[in-house]
């Protein structure tokens, strides 16, 4: 009864898990599909961009899909509990939401296209949950890593708000926070579905188009 109150509940910074000072495992070294290595430092020129929409499995492979996308890796975010672990983050005592980190070559793909594959591809009005997956670490967020991509999250947030509105969905409940410490999730989390192609895949958008970029949302 007590981890089920964190189902629908955030917990404090006093009642999430402690945590530990380091990774309990070390992270897979290249990614399964692009090829280039997970862990910064990154080349120059490359920007990073972190998004939460639902299980990061089909998650992450809607952004790896994309052309100018460098590398993505998985892991958790937003959350208080450091270097938490899955069954952790899944249990709602640490206060992250699974999290996808985009790192993008913004001369090729823009951090506006990006926001539209993210808008696109779940329903960011469910609050704690993303179709039948239940719980905090399912709910949808935007950490960003300047005051640009804070601004122009806020204004995709407003444009798209607009857009649901007028399909029938109600207030778009999307976390938009400057970026928090990302904790990569365990190796068999990173690029699951490339290694498991029949495996689950809970992301789905609501058919409602977003009304900036231009990139397709396709998985």
């Amino acid at each position: 009864m007590f981890l089920n109150r964190f189902k629908n509940k955030l917990p404090t910074a006093e009642e999430a898990l402690p945590g530990r000072d380091r990774p309990q495992f070390p992270l897979s070294e290249r990614h399964t599909v692009l090829g280039n290595p997970l862990a910064g430092p990154y080349p120059e020129g490359l920007e990073v961009a972190d998004f939460g929409l639902g299980c990061f499995w089909g998650a992450e492979r809607r952004f790896w899909q994309q052309p100018g996308v460098w590398t993505t890796l998985v892991g958790y975010q937003g959350g208080h509990t450091p270097n938490p672990s899955y069954e952790e983050v899944c249990g709602g005592q640490t206060g992250h939401t699974e999290a996808v980190r985009v790192v993008f070559d913004p001369s090729v793909v823009s951090y506006e296209q990006l926001l539209k594959v993210f808008w696109e591809s779940h329903d960011p009005t469910q609050g704690f949950r993303q179709g039948n997956d239940i719980g905090t670490q399912y709910r949808s967020a935007i950490y960003t890593h300047s005051p640009a991509q804070q601004s122009a999250a806020t204004a995709s947030r407003d444009a798209y708000q607009s857009t649901l509105t007028s399909a029938g969905y109600g207030p778009i409940s999307t976390e938009i926070l400057p970026a928090t410490p990302f904790y990569p999730a365990e190796p068999y989390h990173q690029q699951y579905l490339d290694k498991n192609p029949a495996g689950y895949c809970g992301i789905g958008g609501t058919g409602v188009a977003c009304p900036i970029g231009v990139a397709p949302a396709d998985g």
